[in-house]
């Protein structure tokens, strides 16, 4: 089986609601493109991805993507995914990660469709079902964080996230408003989506660990490995980092072993793809850490991340991220909690989630060669 094409059809997503998560995405809204991928073989067999979300157009990662990656596995087995991944990511300074991800996803849901089995089966599954956590966007005020919160629990959602306004001390009073709002048997998280300086994430860590917070996540710069350190020293709550971390699979290294971080952090997206993923989840399994697996930024990366989630032990969460409308587009049917508060593995070979290629056909834009 060799891999005859490559191609990246471009579709607008449109209504997205006005939303932000922090200064790192700014607001957005309104209009973004999302990008099918399709790897076709000469055995018939079709491999898709999903690439860009709703603050990011596919069109930035696209032509790259084909340009720099497109050659690399063309008339190649799709099959031998290690190769392609570790040539692919020789290219990385031509590309990027994300273009890197959607390819190895398409590789993968082709292995999925020839051996007749989901993926997470395909790694070798290890549950069904992982408990979800609301992760809310930028609100205005600590009462509608409150509200919201208290809304996701009644309806037996396990575990509320909190991106808050990163102001610190509106961040504390809205991390006490949750907490009054749901009580103390409720899971909460705080991510401070790097906004602080060491000082001020000292102080927010310390009384979001009085409020009994499960993890504290992204306090500071992505690459301030040296005031993590400090900050996890000084701190009983467990610090989650990594999520944008400099660097590729091979970047863990130095937080493991400065002890910078107590968890690991990255998905589909974000971390080039299902191979890298998998790897980081063995590598944290080594030294007794969960890799808690990130929102992948579009539908069909969050079903992805849901296989790599469904073949591990040590990821406590599946997470999706709030609100559906800049969340949720591109599929027939999409990944929904349960009344328990859980997701529910896919059943159906490769991916195995209905994509909407009628919804993609109306609202094609561009397809790139």
């Amino acid at each position: 089986m060799k891999i005859t094409d490559v191609d990246l059809t471009l579709f607008a997503w449109e209504g997205i609601p006005p939303t932000t998560y922090g200064k790192h995405t700014g607001k957005f809204g309104g209009r973004s493109h999302l990008g099918l991928l399709t790897i076709t073989t000469d055995d018939g067999v079709r491999g898709h991805a999903f690439l860009g979300s709703a603050m990011r157009g596919a069109h930035l990662d696209g032509e790259s993507l084909i340009e720099a990656l497109k050659p690399v596995v063309l008339g190649q087995d799709p099959l031998d995914r290690e190769r392609h991944y570790r040539t692919m990511w020789q290219r990385n300074r031509a590309t990027t990660l994300r273009a890197i991800g959607a390819v190895d996803v398409a590789l993968w849901d082709i292995a999925g469709k020839v051996a007749g089995l989901p993926i997470h089966r395909l790694l070798g599954a290890y549950r069904e079902n992982v408990p979800a956590y609301a992760s809310s966007a930028v609100l205005p005020s600590a009462t509608a964080y409150a509200e919201e919160a208290a809304k996701f629990k009644s309806q037996g959602w396990v575990a509320y996230k909190i991106h808050p306004p990163t102001d610190p001390q509106l961040d504390i009073e809205v991390c006490r408003a949750v907490r009054k709002a749901v009580g103390d048997g409720f899971t909460l998280m705080l991510d401070g989506s790097w906004a602080y300086q060491y000082p001020e994430a000292l102080r927010v860590g310390k009384a979001v660990e009085e409020l009994g917070y499960h993890w504290y996540e992204d306090p500071l710069a992505d690459d301030d490995l040296y005031s993590y350190v400090k900050l996890k020293q000084q701190l009983h709550i467990p610090i989650l980092a990594t999520e944008y971390s400099p660097g590729g699979f091979t970047a863990f290294a130095p937080w493991i072993t400065a002890q910078a971080t107590d968890f690991l952090r990255g998905d589909v997206a974000v971390k080039a793809g299902i191979t890298s993923l998998v790897k980081t989840a063995h590598l944290a399994e080594a030294f007794h850490m969960n890799l808690e697996v990130h929102h992948g930024g579009n539908s069909l990366n969050n079903v992805a991340n849901l296989h790599v989630i469904m073949a591990i032990k040590n990821c406590e969460f599946f997470e999706v991220l709030l609100p559906a409308g800049a969340q949720k587009y591109g599929l027939v049917e999409d990944l929904e909690v349960d009344s328990n508060g859980l997701v529910h593995a896919m059943g159906e070979p490769g991916l195995g989630a209905a994509i909407d290629f009628d919804l993609i056909e109306r609202r094609k834009t561009a397809v790139l060669r």
